[in-house]
């Protein structure tokens, strides 16, 4: 998958009003706390910064394979950090929640040198990813007062409501942990959570929509926002592969996304 990932990102035109504008940034010691950014061709500061988390299951994947997200996203007008973090087996939860966690807060610190602003992050992710976009925002534990920098969540296809553990990705994942109902973002909805789009593909069997509906209908419960869009015909991969610009004509899952982070990044809310 990695590969496929790595050949399909290197064969896709580029959005043309996207750079990277800085590769292997190390928000860490460890190897795999690296992150590559994107960023506008035309100059400016203070742009709105989307944070976006790939999935592989908690076990697998590399920043390298998701340039054409960072690109769609950066040519919208956004300044996108696309990071590695810590796999299984090296790490379980919360480990990899804890690379991300220290990658939003490098992010914060970092922005205005590549044109962002640091104090109006989304965090986004596909899959696995999603859920761990959707911790950063929710668990008031990981970020502490760096939370207050999260204005929205962005999840594609995530996994969010998953007790009891009934594979082997989420048991290698969170088996270890004793308190598996903290592992949960369907736990840590709660009144004052960032604002959510929550977007599926009908046809996605590997995480089904019901993890959509299960997180919308809490965060909405707690009296939080929450948006959902379900994609007709549309699976677990072609979510994400719908932001490349040959793909886009499947859903319009881009420009979902840009007007969601667009809104909730506005510095006059």
């Amino acid at each position: 998958m990695i590969e496929l990932l790595a050949a399909f990102n290197a064969l896709l035109p580029k959005d043309l009003g996207s750079r990277r504008a800085g590769g292997g940034l190390a928000y860490g010691a460890n190897p795999r706390q690296m992150l590559d950014i994107y960023a506008p061709r035309a100059a400016g500061n203070g742009r709105p910064v989307i944070i976006f988390f790939y999935g592989g299951a908690w076990s697998s994947g590399n920043r390298q394979g998701y340039g054409f997200v960072g690109r769609a996203l950066a040519a919208k007008g956004f300044v996108v950090a696309v990071p590695d973090y810590r796999l299984v087996p090296e790490v379980e939860y919360p480990g990899f929640l804890e690379d991300a966690a220290a990658a939003v807060r490098w992010v914060r610190a970092h922005a205005g040198e590549y044109g962002g602003d640091g104090g109006r992050i989304v965090t986004m992710g596909h899959s696995a990813g999603a859920y761990i976009a959707a911790m950063l925002a929710l668990d008031p534990g990981l970020l502490g007062n760096d939370r207050m920098a999260i204005r929205g969540l962005a999840g594609l296809a995530g996994p969010y409501d998953f007790l009891p553990l009934d594979d082997s990705a989420t048991i290698a994942a969170f088996g270890n942990w004793p308190d598996l109902a903290e592992t949960q973002p369907v736990n840590h909805a709660a009144a004052g959570s960032p604002p959510a789009l929550l977007l599926h593909g009908d046809a996605d069997t590997r995480v089904k929509p019901r993890h959509t509906r299960a997180l919308a209908e809490r965060l909405r419960g707690a009296g939080s926002d929450a948006r959902t869009h379900l994609y007709p015909g549309i699976g677990h991969a072609s979510i994400l592969t719908s932001l490349a610009v040959p793909l886009r004509w499947r859903a319009p899952v881009l420009a979902d996304v840009v007007r969601f982070a667009g809104e909730v990044t506005d510095p006059s809310r």
